[in-house]
């Protein structure tokens, strides 16, 4: 039987409002009880319809949900009708739908609202066509691109092609270069190993070579010892012992009493010159004492200072060997400090009436030319005449850093 579509209509809207209590329900319907009952009776109408003409328990099932909320309008008597379809249910169905439509009035004919449809429809007309035609331009213009763009694909496909041939011509360049390096670099490896195996041979010969001069030298040596050693014994020379300034130092030593005194300083210095002259033969050290510890300790008392300077200068003798002697300015005392000297190191103080430099400059004159003389002093005057005597003078610092 076919429904009007005011019973269809109220029909789907029930069977909506009551689907999510319906179980079970068919697949087609699960989707559907799924949304909100005005989207179910929107979306799902025809499965709706389907299903209840198609599956007898589910119309049943159904028919007591729609009972539970049907009112005694004739619209829902004649949807429950449609469902339970008892004895005569087509009847009932017909009479309510007669029902209805004596109940409800007719409407005159609108005419000005059908003008105002009649209105719309040719505005609405109108602009399908306005959007008809933008759509056109809007294809024609996306056509005109996609011929451009296939345009440049091809002229970047071409250029492709030629960037791919000339890498290939690269590649097979590089690969022929690589080759030919290749056996170049081969051919250098051999001359290599020949050039080595020279060289190997030639550093042989040389150090055979070198092995006869050295025998040879080491002979020469051992015989000029030999006669020099017979030339002692026939000439009985003594053992050489002292040096020619012991004399001035022993007077020296004898002079004034000891005692204590005050204070001085010195920046260091490079060590590198000093160590090479203790390096050489038989050096001999000579400090002007004063004039290194007032530069180098200025906060400290004198006697402070002198004892921190022997014992960098103990160390130092300990270290290298060589002869050394402090000289103190005592020019102005007749008093002389106690002092402990280190092993190796001799302690002056110059006499009253006579300046350290003084003294420097006899021991530096006592001693024979060609000896190697070291004289520590920042005193410009007493370096340049030492320098005249032969001696080399180093600054203050070269002394504290060496040691």
């Amino acid at each position: 039987m076919e429904l009007p579509e005011a019973v269809r209509s109220r029909l789907v809207s029930l069977v909506a409002a009551s689907l999510g209590d319906v179980t079970p329900l068919p697949a087609a319907l699960r989707q559907v009880a799924g949304f909100a009952p005005a989207r179910r009776a929107k979306l799902g109408a025809a499965a709706i319809i389907a299903e209840l003409e198609r599956d007898e328990q589910l119309r049943t099932r159904v028919a007591v949900q729609v009972r539970a909320r049907a009112s005694a309008e004739d619209g829902d008597v004649a949807v429950l009708a449609w469902l339970e379809r008892g004895e005569g249910w087509e009847a009932e169905v017909q009479d309510a739908v007669r029902r209805h439509a004596e109940r409800t009035p007719q409407r005159a004919p609108d005419t000005q609202l059908e003008q105002r449809l009649r209105a719309r429809a040719d505005e609405a007309e109108q602009a399908l066509r306005d959007q008809r035609r933008a759509h056109k331009e809007a294809l024609e213009a996306l056509k005109a691109e996609v011929a451009t763009l296939r345009r440049t694909l091809g002229e970047t496909r071409t250029k492709e092609r030629g960037a791919r041939a000339e890498a290939e011509e690269a590649r097979s360049r590089a690969e022929d270069t690589a080759a030919r390096l290749e056996r170049e670099l081969r051919q250098v490896r051999g001359q290599l190993a020949k050039l080595e195996d020279q060289a190997g041979e030639q550093r042989r010969q040389t150090r055979t070579t070198r092995d006869e001069v050295t025998v040879r030298t080491r002979l020469l040596l051992e015989t000029l010892s030999d006669a020099a050693a017979g030339l002692r014994r026939e000439l009985a020379l003594p053992a050489v012992t002292g040096s020619p300034g012991d004399r001035i130092e022993a007077e020296l030593a004898e002079e004034g009493t000891r005692e204590p005194t005050s204070t001085a300083s010195l920046d260091p210095g490079s060590p590198a010159l000093l160590e090479q002259y203790l390096a050489l033969p038989r050096p001999r050290l000579l400090v002007d004492g004063y004039n290194v510890t007032k530069t180098t300790w200025p906060t400290l008392s004198l006697e402070a200072q002198r004892t921190r300077l022997l014992t960098h200068l103990g160390a130092l003798v300990a270290r290298t060997g060589a002869e050394t002697t402090v000289v103190f300015d005592a020019a102005e005392s007749e008093a002389r400090p106690v002092v402990s000297s280190p092993r190796g190191v001799k302690v002056l103080f110059s006499p009253a009436g006579v300046i350290a430099d003084d003294l420097l400059r006899e021991l530096v004159g006592a001693e024979p030319s060609g000896r190697v003389v070291v004289v520590v002093t920042d005193d410009r005057e007493l370096g340049r005449d030492v320098r005249d005597s032969g001696a080399r003078v180093v600054a203050p610092g070269a002394l504290v850093r060496a040691t």
